[in-house]
């Protein structure tokens, strides 16, 4: 039936998603309303119900993560005062993105955690303009599950971002449909978006989609859930990458799930924490004083153990 619909009102991925998950919980009320009773499905229906007629983010609902026969591979807390550049580097450094530029300037550590810093520079080192960073780590992994605890930056130009990218993600020659290459956003963070308060949004982009060869990018945006206070208090975001799925979690309950492409990618990928620069348009009525900032308290890697 849900596909049904969903073919009929020509629905996007995130309303298929909240259509399902609205029918879920009817089913789950009509047998008297599942492991969380009435009140809370109920509750979670009508959210289902308006995110699929206005996009509004919904909370998680999914089950808790489980990280049973996984091990820790990486993590940094980001403790002493300076970011360790032998796991990490600088990325795009000095390139004019959007209406900013990306320097390592903008990325500090210092009591515990790192900041990356958006601003307006007359001095910057790359001449007078939006500032910000983005680092990535050295070393690219494949599978498993990757997680960040932050604070996103509360800016309607800049936005925090948590995510994946492979060796040609949008050139369908190496992409594959996403099995060579993919972008998997597991947390982008667009702060005053109406409807997205305290809500981050997970995505995915490719190219060769069902073996296209043309110049094109397809992207799915997964929806938008909930956190806790997202852009004054710490928040984990957190993507289980498996031989079958992504799975997208936020505090340890999972969002979403997805399979989209022509198959799970099988490369390493690149891991990365970014402050992205703003689009001109989003520039209307921030100030040249303003300064915002984002702040990482770990970042974590596990994989199945061997």
């Amino acid at each position: 039936m849900v596909q049904m619909i969903s073919n009929a009102l020509g629905l996007v991925f995130r309303e298929q998603w909240a259509l399902q998950n609205f029918f879920d919980c009817l089913g789950d009320i009509l047998k008297g309303g599942g492991a969380r009773g009435i009140a809370a499905t109920f509750v979670m229906m009508m959210q289902m119900f308006n995110m699929l007629a206005t996009g509004e983010a919904v909370d998680a609902w999914g089950p808790e993560l489980d990280l049973t026969g996984y091990e820790l591979v990486f993590e940094d807390e980001f403790e002493g005062d300076e970011l360790n550049m032998d796991i990490w580097k600088t990325r795009a450094e000095g390139a004019s993105s959007r209406v900013g530029f990306h320097s390592i300037e903008q990325v500090s550590v210092n009591d515990g955690a790192l900041k990356i810093a958006g601003e307006y520079r007359e001095d910057g080192p790359y001449g007078e303009g939006w500032y910000t960073g983005a680092i990535a780590l050295r070393e690219w992994y494949t599978r498993g599950y990757f997680e960040i605890k932050m604070i996103c930056a509360p800016s309607p130009a800049f936005w925090s971002a948590f995510w994946l990218q492979g060796d040609g993600s949008y050139n369908p020659e190496t992409s594959k449909g996403g099995v060579g290459a993919v972008e998997i956003d597991i947390c982008e963070a667009f702060y005053g978006r109406k409807g997205q308060d305290n809500a981050y949004t997970p995505a995915m982009h490719l190219s060769g989609l069902n073996g296209s060869t043309e110049d094109v990018i397809y992207s799915r945006n997964l929806g938008s859930f909930r956190g806790n206070n997202i852009y004054s208090e710490y928040n984990t975001y957190g993507m289980m990458w498996t031989e079958d799925e992504y799975i997208f979690y936020v505090n340890g309950v999972e969002t979403v799930r997805t399979d989209f492409g022509d198959g799970i990618c099988v490369n390493p990928e690149e891991v990365i924490v970014s402050l992205e620069s703003p689009h001109a348009v989003n520039m209307t009525n921030v100030s040249k004083d303003d300064v915002v900032n984002m702040y990482v308290d770990y970042v974590r890697i596990y994989q199945l153990a061997e």
